[in-house]
């Protein structure tokens, strides 16, 4: 997959972590019903790996799904092996190594200039702005004076109304967990979690 090209089309991408395996699948399948392109199953969450192989099994090969919080070469190919096409870090880690040996995309966290640049020397398709909360959309457009050509993504305290004010500010997509996911990941209501999709999806498209 051509990530990059993804995070632009569709700019949201969804992350998903929670302690329900089945529920934290039934979110990504809800979400992708609801036509939400992009998801990061964190490796954070319970039976993430096996939540991965499953959804990739129900979405078919051509589904931008990616595993997050990849820190180590092991973490990067297990979540290979179990089907995602794309890796997110919160940080430089080993894993970004082990990405490009397998030839898949990463997503790698940032968040200081010095970080921005050993992102992308070590092959980072995308920068991950973790935690925008930090600095907000002034820091990120401050970042986009010396990184004209980096595709930024923030991740971090990104709700419905400040997504759109990321991308106004140079962002090609935002990440979103919580505020997008709610309780669904712990089983909650899964009509919710489609009005809230719809809600960012409007949101990002404007």
């Amino acid at each position: 997959m051509n990530l990059l090209d993804t995070l632009r089309v569709h700019r949201l991408l969804a992350i998903v972590r929670g302690p329900d395996p089945q529920a934290a699948l039934d979110s990504v399948l809800t979400l992708a019903d609801s036509g939400v392109h992009l998801i990061e199953v964190s490796l954070t969450a319970a039976g993430a790996l096996d939540t991965i192989a499953r959804a990739r099994a129900a979405l078919g090969p051509a589904f931008a799904l990616g595993a997050g919080t990849v820190l180590t070469e092991n973490d990067a190919r297990q979540a290979a092996d179990a089907g995602a096409t794309f890796l997110v870090t919160p940080a430089i880690a080993p894993s970004l190594a082990e990405a490009a040996r397998l030839g898949l995309p990463v997503l790698a966290g940032a968040l200081t200039p010095s970080e921005v640049v050993q992102a992308t020397l070590a092959g980072a398709t995308a920068v991950k702005l973790f935690p925008a909360s930090i600095g907000g959309p002034g820091y990120l457009r401050a970042l986009r004076d010396p990184f004209p050509q980096t595709a930024f993504v923030p991740v971090g305290g990104v709700d419905a109304t400040l997504a759109p004010q990321y991308l106004q500010a140079g962002a090609v997509a935002v990440g979103v967990g919580s505020p997008l996911l709610g309780d669904a990941v712990r089983g909650g209501d899964l009509a919710a979690l489609r009005e809230r999709a719809a809600a960012f999806l409007a949101g990002v498209a404007a």
